[in-house]
């Protein structure tokens, strides 16, 4: 089957417009012109972001979509694509968001415009605790990339969390992966095999 599809989710106060997100999408353009790209911009709701997502991609074939997910976006990215069965990508990944982001309630502002703010809720905790994915149920659906530079998480966490995963571990780079055009190819290449 044909790759027809692809989902990408930014991160935590990041946007459609991350270089991440821009990057893979142009790529996906000039490369497979015929998948449909999408990448939304997610509300601070886990549980609001969830339901646009499965929402959005009711009607997608799961045997020839994919998901990609960046930080937070790749927490996301795990939970549909246990729910969907589908291939997924996941870039420095939340393991236990939760827990990390319990100290972020409050005023925050997007990465990619100071002016657009938003307000992350209490209730935010609660809704990311409560779709917490269990175990996965075909590891080799997922290709990880971690980096030991991350700054923000942890890599040890994410390559346990993502044991028997086909994982990329870079020695350096950062949370951001500055050097994400390194890798756009090899994402592509497996995001399209059958």
């Amino acid at each position: 089957m044909t790759l027809t599809h692809i989902l990408y989710l930014h991160g935590f106060r990041s946007s459609p417009q991350s270089t991440k997100a821009r990057t893979l999408g142009l790529r996906v353009a000039e490369r497979l012109p015929e998948v449909h790209w999408w990448c939304p911009a997610l509300p601070p709701s886990p549980k609001a972001a969830m339901e646009m997502l499965i929402a959005g991609i009711r009607n997608w074939p799961p045997e020839s979509m994919a998901v990609v997910g960046s930080s937070l976006g790749g927490f996301y990215a795990t939970v549909v694509a246990e729910r969907c069965q589908c291939r997924a990508v996941l870039l420095n990944p939340a393991v236990e968001p939760a827990r990390d982001l319990a100290k972020y309630i409050g005023e925050h502002t997007q990465w990619h415009n100071a002016e657009e703010k938003f307000y992350f809720r209490p209730e935010y905790v609660d809704e990311l605790r409560a779709m917490q994915p269990g175990m996965l149920t075909q590891p080799e659906r997922y290709f990880s990339i971690f980096a030991k530079g991350d700054e923000v998480l942890d890599w040890r966490e994410m390559h346990a969390r993502y044991a028997g995963c086909h994982i990329k571990l870079l020695e350096g780079s950062d949370h951001a992966l500055s050097d994400f055009d390194n890798y756009s190819e090899e994402i592509l290449e497996f995001l399209a095999q059958s």
